[in-house]
């Protein structure tokens, strides 16, 4: 019987993520959130920024129409709820509308949009930061290496959210700006990640044959040791992108993310904190999408980890 062939290492991750149950689940639900953001509000006839003051503080679903009318002190349209079983469903607005009529639906899959974006977006931000500076400190070493070490140390020294509120706040708010601000302190670990991984590969085999080839310093950084690291700054990246969504939500709750009309899941629970006690449909919606996408990004994470540790290299 024939032997099998060996297999790359990227074969062998890929075999040992599709038997991590929890990352391919997370990973399903995540594709699913995008998918869902991008295309259905192209099915939705409404806006994130329409409002329907006829419709204002709906909710999803009630028991007793007539009851819920007068312990909220609001006017429904019977019309717009089905009656399933002993419950009445809102079929106008699938997750209710908020204070001002705005369906709930819409504006959780736009915040979605943006969310993701800011993760996303301040992560590569992130990363372009530590891997060019990592890469340089981790290859040159000397006065260079010095230097991006000091900084880093201070960065880290100085509270990290606190850094981004002053940036934000001296800079101005803007939605493009946002993730700038957040990238932009949040490359510290990425760097010492590179800066490990390029020190203890630089003086390789594979380096000394590009060296003795004629190849550029810059082209021994871009082309053979930056490659050489991508694994753990996958698994890095996949790790981050929950952790940047985790903290734009809360500077959008302190009223420094994204602005009305627009809206992310953070800024979306910050709205409705005042009506949690009448109107909890508000808060819970976003923040269960919130979580939900949060637990899943790191259950991907995880996965990828797992699968790229070299110490797992072999195991069936």
């Amino acid at each position: 019987m024939a032997k099998d062939s060996p297999r790359s290492l990227w074969e062998d991750a890929f075999r040992r993520l599709l038997k991590n149950k929890a990352s391919i689940v997370g990973f399903i639900f995540v594709l699913g959130v995008v998918l869902s953001s991008v295309f259905v509000p192209m099915f939705i006839p409404y806006s994130f920024e329409d409002t329907d003051f006829d419709r204002v503080s709906n909710p999803p679903w009630t028991s007793n129409l007539q009851k819920f009318q007068e312990e909220k002190f609001i006017q429904l349209i019977p019309g717009d709820f089905v009656k399933v079983g002993d419950s009445y469903f809102n079929k106008k607005h699938w997750l209710g509308t908020d204070d001002l009529g705005r369906d709930m639906l819409v504006r959780i899959l736009y915040g979605a949009r943006v969310s993701l974006e800011v993760g996303f977006l301040a992560a590569l931000v992130s990363l372009f930061l530590g891997v060019i500076l990592g890469s340089l400190a981790g290859y040159i070493g000397g006065f260079v290496d010095v230097q991006i070490t000091r900084l880093i140390d201070l960065l880290f020294s100085v509270p990290y959210m606190f850094f981004v509120i002053l940036l934000m706040s001296m800079a101005g708010r803007s939605f493009y700006l946002l993730f700038v601000a957040i990238g932009a302190v949040s490359w510290l670990t990425t760097a010492r990640i590179v800066r490990g991984q390029v020190i203890s590969l630089k003086n390789s085999e594979f380096v000394e044959a590009a060296r003795a080839s004629g190849t550029s310093h810059l082209g021994i950084i871009f082309h053979h040791l930056i490659p050489n690291t991508i694994g753990p700054i996958i698994v890095y990246f996949s790790l981050l992108v929950p952790r940047l969504m985790l903290e734009e939500s809360f500077l959008s709750y302190l009223g420094l993310g994204v602005q009305a009309p627009m809206a992310s899941w953070g800024s979306l629970v910050a709205d409705a904190q005042n009506y949690i006690s009448l109107y909890p449909w508000m808060v819970i919606s976003p923040g269960l999408a919130l979580t939900l996408t949060l637990f899943s990004l790191n259950f991907v994470g995880d996965g990828l980890r797992d699968a790229l540790d070299p110490k797992l290299k072999g195991r069936q």
